[in-house]
């Protein structure tokens, strides 16, 4: 299996490459934290780990990509870059959530702490007063509730989650709409919480390997960013934002 996954979906950007032989994966990454320049940065990280492998974009099974939400112009960058790729070289898309893969690189974290989460609650900075959020069961890797919302309106769907769920539970956070609203950390039941921490193409390959294994993948004219939120042009007027850090 040969699989390449991008991101663009934050201020971060990154590619990563995973090419397995004789039962082992060796796994080649690009990234870099920067506020602009995403589009000029993208795609010659693409060639880069593609020539390091000595892999042609043609040789991989399939592209993943972080289909969002995030930033609208990063999504759509991503999702337009991979169309590309793969409609010209013939090869099937495996989109993945941005908060999926926050979630993944919360629980491997806190693993390498020896902390072991069942529950993880993702919230990602949407500015507008709001944080995109879902939650993961670290077990199955199901992601449930993924909406964007007021850092008060993820305060009242956190209680009512954590309620139904047991003692044994041990839930973090991780996003940087912790980071954005710090008010978010206090919420009951989080054991610890990664403010700093951001998508990143590893874990999207992560979690479209087992996808893309069983060709679970779609068209190219399939793999479209997803916004969550639909109005970007002005605030409604009943909206007051919460505080935001920055």
């Amino acid at each position: 299996m040969k699989l390449l996954a991008l991101d663009t979906s934050t201020e971060a950007c990154s590619v990563a490459l995973s090419v397995s032989a004789d039962g082992a994966d060796t796994i080649i990454v690009r990234e870099v934290e920067a506020p602009r320049g995403h589009a000029e940065l993208l795609l010659p990280m693409v060639d880069e780990v593609l020539a390091e492998a000595g892999v042609a974009l043609t040789d991989l099974d399939a592209i993943a990509f972080a289909r969002g939400p995030g930033s609208f112009t990063g999504v759509r960058l991503t999702a337009s870059v991979v169309q590309g790729l793969a409609f010209g070289a013939g090869l099937l898309v495996v989109p993945v959530s941005t908060l999926a893969a926050v979630a993944l690189r919360a629980v491997d974290t806190a693993r390498a702490e020896g902390v072991e989460p069942t529950v993880i609650l993702v919230c990602n900075d949407a500015r507008m007063g709001e944080v995109y959020h879902a939650v993961m069961d670290a077990a199955s890797g199901e992601l449930t509730g993924e909406s964007v919302s007021s850092p008060d309106v993820v305060t009242e769907r956190w209680a009512a989650n954590i309620v139904s769920r047991s003692s044994a539970c041990l839930a973090i956070g991780a996003g940087h709409g912790f980071r954005a609203y710090p008010e978010l950390a206090a919420l009951p039941g989080l054991a610890k919480v990664y403010p700093e921490l951001l998508p990143r193409a590893r874990e999207v390959l992560a979690l479209a390997k087992p996808l893309a294994e069983a060709g679970q993948g779609v068209d190219p004219t399939q793999a479209l960013p997803i916004y969550v939120r639909d109005e970007v042009a002005k605030i409604p007027e009943c909206h007051r934002p919460a505080t935001r850090v920055v």
